[in-house]
């Protein structure tokens, strides 16, 4: 199966951070609309720009440039210091977002993550799942990103790096001659300063370049980097996305939904489906969860939430679904537009912790050999691959590059 990979990639992390950070203390000003920069101490050796504003950029300021050089070229610059904390609290917050369309997540720097979503997509296509990710950053964490579509991680990062801000970007490899090769070839991915220099004595001045050299004239010159330079310059990149196995504290998935549903019929559609997703995850973790929580968001962007703790942990697809239909009758009032429904599992335990409950019916244990036949399917074929008949209704409806 070919690989199916995004790299998503904060637009001005620590300047947006900030910005935002100071809107929620009531600040009346958005630093990111005015010639503004992020830096250390300029009375020491940490005083350079860490961050700029796009009207700083304008002023021909730069990253990694002096505080003094840059108070130079703009007088009326405004310097705002550094928060990690701050930074690491909306890092978070954009990987908790992530969690909800796949558990293969690489953070690779704390403004930056690779998703593999190969296995995760469950009828989508990738350029959707990208841009529905980009649109919820930007409405639900105030920031924006650009995002790299690829089918592996060079061509995705590379990707991401394409015009910005908030763009996304494909890579595939039929487009790497028209919108990789005619890069200067200091714009592949890893390649040191040190290097592009010797490249050019050597005539070398554009990826294409390099992707046309002879290899082995570059294996001769620079070892395995040549190797690894040629392969990069032609996409070629088996690496994978290093993620933590970790176990979640929460799961949920969420759907934006294409048109406003007004129906509570409808909606348990969706919940149906919802409870699938994540009940395959749970089961997936060796995890079961007792606290079962929904959440709707109306056109105005209001969020409502209801959870129930159930007294017992379950994987358990038809419990779960049965809870959150209740909880979604409880707190929906007819007729009210509805564009994102959620569905969250927490108060996680191990599987080997399960208890013997009065739940235990010969009905749930009939279920629970269900749900182990179908994962199993799932796992050998793909999600898509079988399907209860409730969630049909839902794919017709959504296609699935929603869900």
């Amino acid at each position: 199966m070919e690989k199916q990979i995004l790299h998503i990639d904060v637009n001005n992390a620590f300047l947006s951070w900030t910005a935002i950070e100071m809107l929620k203390n009531g600040s009346d000003i958005d630093i990111r609309d005015i010639p503004a920069i992020i830096g250390g101490d300029e009375t020491k050796r940490s005083g350079i720009v860490l961050a700029k504003s796009m009207k700083a950029k304008e002023c021909g300021i730069h990253t990694g440039e002096s505080i003094y050089h840059a108070k130079m070229k703009c007088s009326n610059i405004k310097i705002y210091p550094s928060n990690y904390k701050i930074y690491k609290n909306y890092s978070d917050s954009l990987y908790n977002l992530l969690t909800n369309y796949t558990d293969k997540i690489e953070r690779y720097s704390i403004d930056e993550c690779f998703l593999d979503m190969t296995k995760y997509l469950r009828g989508r296509k990738l350029i959707d799942v990208a841009y529905e990710i980009s649109k919820r950053v930007k409405e639900e964490l105030k920031f924006t990103v650009n995002i790299g579509v690829a089918n592996n991680k060079l061509l995705a990062k590379m990707a991401s790096d394409f015009q910005k801000p908030d763009r996304v970007h494909t890579l595939f490899k039929n487009e790497i001659p028209n919108k990789m090769w005619n890069l200067q070839v200091s714009e592949l991915f890893m390649l040191g300063r040190k290097t592009v220099p010797k490249l050019y004595n050597m005539g070398i001045k554009t990826i294409g370049d390099l992707a046309k050299a002879d290899k082995q004239l570059l294996i001769k010159k620079f070892g395995k980097h040549g190797l690894k330079m040629w392969e990069y310059a032609n996409g070629i990149d088996d690496s994978e996305v290093n993620y933590k196995e970790e176990k979640p504290k929460c799961i949920s998935n969420e759907v934006t939904l294409p048109v406003d549903i007004t129906t509570i019929e409808r909606l348990e559609e969706m919940i149906l489906a919802l409870s699938e997703q994540v009940t395959y995850r749970l089961r997936n973790h060796k995890m079961l969860g007792e606290v079962v929580a929904v959440q709707i968001r109306n056109k105005e962007f209001k969020d409502t939430i209801h959870q129930r703790k159930l007294g017992f942990a379950t994987d358990n697809t038809a419990q779960i679904y049965e809870i959150a239909k209740k909880l979604l009758r409880e707190m929906y009032k007819e007729g009210t537009p509805i564009r994102l429904i959620g569905l969250r599992i927490s108060g996680l335990i191990e599987k080997e912790q399960e208890q013997l409950s009065f739940f235990n019916t010969e009905k749930t244990e009939k279920q629970k050999k269900i749900d182990k036949t179908l994962d199993t399917i799932k796992h050998k074929y793909g999600y898509q691959s079988i399907t209860r008949a409730g969630e049909m209704k839902v794919k017709r409806m959504i296609k699935w590059n929603k869900l």
